[in-house]
């Protein structure tokens, strides 16, 4: 069922809801780290194949975890915009002790 959402304050309890189990949200916060990682890479060197990292490391542990964890679809397929703002800010609530990851 698509789901339709008026704003992002609307959308992110959905969000949380699709990242239940805490190792999903630990991958998640792994690639996080890996997109900043690999971006301060692209920054830092000027090699735009970094962004290509950045993506690839930043989609790949999150779709992991919901494949193989959570085992249901990533959010990002059918709200990609409003999953990046959601993964950030989880990532940061995370930060903040909010969300258990270990």
């Amino acid at each position: 069922m698509n789901k339709e959402f008026a704003n992002f304050k609307e959308f992110y309890p959905f969000y949380i809801d699709e990242h239940k189990n805490k190792y999903t949200k630990l991958t998640h916060f792994i690639g996080s780290w890996f997109f900043l990682y690999f971006i301060a890479n692209l920054f830092v060197t000027g090699e735009f194949k970094f962004l290509a990292y950045a993506l690839i490391a930043g989609y790949g542990w999150a779709w992991f975890g919901h494949f193989f964890i959570e085992k249901n679809k990533p959010a990002t397929f059918k709200y990609p915009f409003y999953s990046a703002i959601g993964d950030w800010v989880m990532f940061s609530e995370i930060l903040r002790g909010k969300h258990k990851i270990i």
